[in-house]
């Protein structure tokens, strides 16, 4: 909920509003390499929504998190694929997707990591990102 300084009435903005509020607002070193993920993300699928969660974006598919940025690293961006915020038990010690290019850090079976540079960096992983976009919510 956000509050209009000069009426001080409160109005609910929309996951797309609170994301587009938040990107207006951030002053970081690769903005621009943020925007650009964004933008692919949002553009693989139109079930794909977002909002923030944990002070980033975070990109939802049929109403469960499954990709939220880290903004926090050195040089570099991460977009964490998971799923959700709560464990969940699975009987298995593979990947929940293939990767056969490596470009994913695995944190867990089901939890991964993609590291973005710089724009060129962004460009250069744009056809893996969707690969493993689609690949990710088709298996959650």
């Amino acid at each position: 909920m956000i509050t209009n300084k000069k009426t001080g009435k409160s109005k609910n903005l929309s996951g797309p509003e609170l994301v587009a509020e938040f990107l207006n607002n951030l002053e970081h070193p690769l903005k621009e390499v943020i925007e650009a993920v964004r933008k692919i993300v949002l553009s693989t699928d139109h079930k794909i929504t977002e909002h923030i969660k944990w002070n980033a974006p975070s990109f939802c598919y049929e109403g469960e998190d499954r990709m939220t940025f880290n903004l926090h690293g050195k040089g570099y961006i991460r977009l964490v694929f998971h799923c959700g915020a709560k464990v969940k038990d699975r009987n298995t010690i593979e990947p929940l997707i293939v990767d056969t290019s490596g470009i994913l850090e695995w944190q867990a079976v089901d939890r991964a990591i993609m590291k973005f540079t710089d724009k060129n960096d962004v460009k250069a992983k744009e056809e893996k990102l969707r690969e493993i976009i689609t690949k990710w919510i088709e298996v959650i």
